[in-house]
């Protein structure tokens, strides 16, 4: 199976990390990710400290091996959540929304290794001088909150600027992505949407549904005007806010609209009210599998692919 640097750095026996998912990567499908030989995360989102505890408590029950929390920079409750991270010594802190230099001596003293989300080379280049362990290069394709760049010009970027390892994501749902991020200078990718068809993962049966139904263009964005773009499946609730953004709303109105709209569609699986967020990749998530055999799926398809192409030495 593949191997690459960040294997060493973290301990882990597959370059590949589980997207931290607000509502939806918990403690079980994170420690089935673990378990699997990649890294699976805990995603924090806006939920207090006492949550993100139990949920590590909750993977630590299930496995031994190495796990992340994904700690929302924008959250009310990232210092608390900051601060169970360092008292639990997780391995691994990934970080979104934000810059986390403030966090970042108190986590090292705790013996965890950070790794940033990054939308720019610019503040990849601020993360490696602050300290990270290692980057995640995210292009606009992901779900969720995106930026401008997409996963193909950002990576090489990346890589080319910084001497920590680099981790793709953004649009990788399989083999193939995973093979052409390793020939873009990324020693391994990170994947969100694909986790959401995890047999693992708990999200609402409709949720599962409609991504197993998607197109190629079943994904829109939502919130540039916000300065914090969101991309979301194609749905009533998706479609109003965007009439509502451009239509004269208040930003106010739009705050209020979106409040509660991913946990309505996480854990309610409605489809009027609730933003299911999904990258572009969503067409490519075929069938509900276990996440371990997604892990081993994708990289052996990736292993096949370099092969093939005289790319990879073992």
């Amino acid at each position: 199976m593949i191997r690459s640097q960040i294997c060493d750095l973290l301990g882990i026996r597959c370059p590949v990390f589980q997207g931290g998912m607000a509502w939806i990567a918990d403690g079980k499908l994170a420690a089935a990710v673990s378990e699997g030989g990649g890294l699976g995360i805990i995603a924090s989102g806006n939920a207090p400290g006492g949550y993100v505890r139990e949920q590590i408590h909750e993977a630590r029950k299930r496995t031994n091996k190495p796990f992340g929390v994904n700690i929302m920079l924008m959250s009310p409750y990232a210092d608390e959540v900051a601060e169970v991270a360092a008292e639990e010594k997780v391995a691994v802190v990934t970080t979104g929304a934000g810059n986390p230099s403030r966090f970042m001596k108190q986590w090292e003293e705790a013996g965890i290794k950070v790794i940033p989300v990054v939308a720019s080379v610019a503040l990849a280049r601020l993360m490696q001088r602050t300290g990270a362990s290692a980057v995640i290069a995210e292009g606009g394709e992901s779900g969720g909150h995106i930026g401008d760049l997409s996963t193909m010009v950002l990576v090489p970027q990346v890589a080319d600027a910084v001497s920590i390892p680099v981790i793709a994501a953004g649009g990788i749902a399989d083999g193939r992505g995973m093979a052409a991020s390793l020939m873009l200078g990324a020693c391994g990718v990170q994947m969100g949407t694909r986790f959401l068809s995890a047999a693992e993962c708990t999200i609402s049966p409709v949720y599962k549904q409609k991504i197993l139904q998607a197109g190629d263009l079943c994904t829109m964005v939502t919130g540039k005007r916000l300065g914090h773009p969101v991309r979301s499946l194609r749905t009533p609730f998706a479609r109003e806010y965007l009439k509502q953004e451009y239509g004269g709303a208040s930003d106010e109105e739009l705050e209020k609209l979106g409040t509660g709209a991913l946990r309505r569609a996480v854990v309610d699986g409605d489809v009027k009210n609730g933003c299911f967020l999904a990258g572009q990749s969503a067409a490519m998530v075929k069938k509900i599998q276990p996440a371990a055999e997604i892990v081993r799926e994708v990289a052996e398809e990736a292993e096949k692919i370099l092969q093939g192409a005289g790319a990879w030495i073992m």
